[in-house]
């Protein structure tokens, strides 16, 4: 078969004959998206903001990211991030608040956090003393950021969480013990933003729309201390943050997701922060 193969790419016909060669390519590489698609549409209750895990390579490639970001040991920021996704309190808290909320018919019985072990080990290694997330929805990230901000109070680290969301509902998951050192302020978001006077590390997932990203990104900047991280969740989609950090010569990398067993392709991390000092919240 490869015989002919070479020989029909060698001939004017050959790029008709070969059609059915490459579409089969084609549907090899999408078969098992297919069956994970189909399988999600009868299995899931998610229709908005899938949850899901990393592959174990895509969590190393985080790693090594953060790792240069923060200029920390490669081991501390993977360890970090087996620090939450082993962190059963966590984890049993958030299937509680789905089990009991209203909206758990639109909420999968599990918990998976995603990108979300990356801003975990980010708060871990920087200790920021205020982080701030614009788009709340369910709050998972809400509880991995305040779960982080009290495993750094243990430590001598004080530090607060800020979520912002103009739904009145968003945000269900996050309750005590979690909810002691995070609130959620209810809003548009830019109006939120006003009323917090500092912000060390800024994770923007509200409006995707480009001019409200970019009016977000205006409205921390005076806000945001110079060696201050902001971390983008719309980075798959757009490059305001990348013009963002080229603007005010800042760095931006970029870290793209790859779910696990999920038809979802992923979204990512976009990563702004300057390099001479990532900011501790001058908690260091």
């Amino acid at each position: 078969m490869t015989a002919v193969k070479r020989i029909l790419s060698q001939t004017s016909m050959g790029g008709i004959a070969l059609m059915p060669v490459r579409f089969g390519h084609a549907v090899r590489c999408y078969t098992p998206t297919f069956r994970q698609m189909v399988s999600w549409v009868f299995t899931s209750r998610e229709y908005t903001n899938y949850t899901y895990e990393l592959t174990l390579r895509n969590q190393e490639y985080l790693a090594h990211t953060i790792s240069i970001v923060t200029e920390a040991p490669y081991d501390l920021a993977i360890g970090y991030m087996r620090e939450i996704q082993e962190d059963v309190e966590v984890r049993q808290h958030i299937l509680n608040r789905i089990r009991n909320s209203s909206l758990r018919h639109s909420c999968d019985p599990g918990c998976a956090f995603g990108r979300r072990i990356g801003w975990y080990a980010f708060v871990r290694i920087l200790k920021p003393r205020v982080v701030v997330e614009t788009g709340v929805d369910k709050g998972h990230g809400a509880v991995v950021l305040c779960a982080a901000l009290m495993r750094n109070q243990a430590e001598g680290f004080a530090g607060e969480y800020f979520g912002t969301d103009i739904n009145p509902k968003a945000g269900f998951l996050l309750g005590e013990p979690y909810s002691s050192v995070g609130k959620i302020l209810y809003g548009d978001s830019i109006e939120s933003l006003r009323s917090i006077p500092h912000i060390d590390l800024f994770i923007n997932d509200s409006d995707h729309s480009e001019i409200y990203e970019q009016n977000e990104y205006r409205a921390i900047g005076p806000k945001l201390d110079s060696a201050g991280l902001i971390l983008g969740d719309n980075c798959h989609a757009n490059d305001i943050l990348a013009k963002f950090s080229a603007e005010h010569d800042r760095k931006f990398l970029f870290f793209r997701e790859e779910p696990a067993k999920h038809w979802y392709p992923g979204g990512g991390i976009g990563i702004s922060f300057s390099r001479d000092k990532v900011s501790t919240g001058s908690n260091q």
